[in-house]
C-alpha cells in the first residue's frame, strides 16, 4: 500500500529506536553484499549507531508510518582531505527505507531534511558514497540533487590473494 507523504513524520533518532536501527543498518548490508565482494562476513556494523544519536556533530533521523519507523538516515561531519577548498563537509550515510516502503519518496523527505541540517552546521559541501552497480540508489540519490563526482575504482584479487 501507498504511504501518502503527509503521513510520514521525520524526526531524531533516539536511544529507543536502537534495536530497528540496528535491524536497518544489517538490511543496508545485505542490500550491499551483491555490490561488494570485500565486505567481511558477518557479525558486522558499519556505524556506532549509538554514538551518533548523541553526537552534535551527527544527526541520525527515522522515518515513522503510523508509529512505526519506515527509514533512516544519518548526517556527520566529516574532515576533508587537505587539498579540497573546504576543511570539511556533510556525509550522508546510513540511508535505509524498508521494501515495502520503497520508491515512494521517503528517502528523499529524509535527505532534505539531513541536508538542511548540514546547511545549519554551516557545512555546504554534501557527500554520499554509493555503489554504481546500485542503479535504483544512485537514481534516487540524482533525485534528490546529487550528481556522480568521483568514481572509486579497485583491481580485484586473485583467488591466491584471499
Amino acid at each position: 500500500m501507498r504511504t501518502a507523504l503527509n503521513d510520514v513524520k521525520i524526526r531524531r533518532a533516539k536511544k529507543e529506536d536502537l534495536p530497528v536501527l540496528l535491524e536497518f543498518e544489517q538490511g543496508i548490508i545485505r542490500d550491499e553484499r551483491p555490490f561488494d565482494p570485500t565486505i567481511a562476513p558477518d557479525p558486522i556494523h558499519y556505524y556506532p549507531l549509538d554514538e551518533l544519536i548523541y553526537s552534535q556533530d551527527a544527526c541520525v533521523l527515522v522515518a515513522e508510518v503510523n508509529e512505526q519507523l519506515v527509514a533512516s538516515g544519518m548526517a556527520r561531519r566529516w574532515k576533508s582531505r587537505a587539498y579540497l577548498d573546504h576543511s570539511e563537509h556533510g556525509f550522508l550515510g546510513f540511508m535505509y527505507t524498508r521494501p515495502s516502503h520503497r520508491g515512494q519518496g521517503i528517502n528523499k523527505l529524509l535527505v532534505d531534511e539531513l541536508v538542511q541540517w548540514c546547511r545549519s552546521q554551516q557545512l555546504f559541501e554534501v557527500r554520499l558514497t554509493v555503489y554504481s552497480g546500485n542503479q535504483s540508489a544512485v537514481r534516487a540519490y540524482e533525485k534528490a540533487g546529487f550528481t556522480s563526482h568521483i568514481i572509486e575504482m579497485r583491481l580485484p584479487r586473485n583467488e591466491s590473494e584471499k
